[in-house]
This record gives C-alpha cells, sequence and structure tokens, in this order.
C-alpha cells in the first residue's frame, strides 16, 4: 500500500504556504485542521530554495500545526512530493471572515 501524503495550501501572514504532510485532519478544537508531519525534501542538492528552508525552520520540531479551517484555501492528496514553498497572495485571494464563531454572551449591549 503507497503512504499518503498531502499538499496543504493556507494563508498565513498575506501569504501562502504550499506544505506537504503525511497526515492532515479534523482535530478536537472547534474550527481548526490538523496537519502532522510535515516532509520536506530530502536532496542533496547544491542548489537551495530559500521559501523551502524558512518553511524547514520554521516547522522545525513541530509535532502538530492547528491551522485555522478558514485559512486553508485547498487539501489535496498527491501522489509526488513537490518543493515547499511560500507564495505572495496576489490576484483575488481574500480572507473569510475572521470570527466564524460567536461566544454566547460577546454581543455587546448597548
Amino acid at each position: 500500500m503507497a503512504r499518503k501524503l498531502y499538499r496543504v495550501r493556507f494563508v498565513n501572514e498575506d501569504k501562502i504556504y504550499e506544505i506537504y504532510a503525511k497526515h492532515v485532519y479534523q482535530g478536537n478544537m472547534y474550527g481548526f485542521v490538523v496537519v502532522e508531519d510535515v516532509v520536506f525534501n530530502e536532496s542533496g542538492s547544491v542548489v537551495v530554495d530559500p521559501s523551502e528552508e524558512r518553511l524547514k525552520t520554521e516547522f522545525e520540531g513541530v509535532r502538530q500545526s492547528y491551522i485555522p479551517m478558514h485559512a486553508i484555501m485547498r487539501i489535496d492528496q498527491v501522489e509526488k512530493q513537490g518543493t515547499a514553498k511560500i507564495s505572495g497572495a496576489e490576484g483575488k485571494v481574500a480572507n473569510f471572515p475572521s470570527s466564524i464563531y460567536t461566544p454566547k454572551g460577546s454581543e455587546s449591549n448597548d
């Protein structure tokens, strides 16, 4: 049986992150998607991609990431791993409203 691999694209601080992970699922925390076992290219290539190196540093030592559901752009199950990267959010990328849940009693009583 082939191992599953997922490409996850999400918005973080006005940038689009594209990472590859072995496990992606809905977590117990409402409104968050759990991403586990982020993987990076381990080729011995001399050419280094700066955005992939930044992602390696950012995710170093991270076992699980909880990404807000509204920040996820797309999750694909892929056969081959590509290069993880960070890119600018050019074009018509818009965030969903920041709060999809309003706890009871949080409305203002003017």
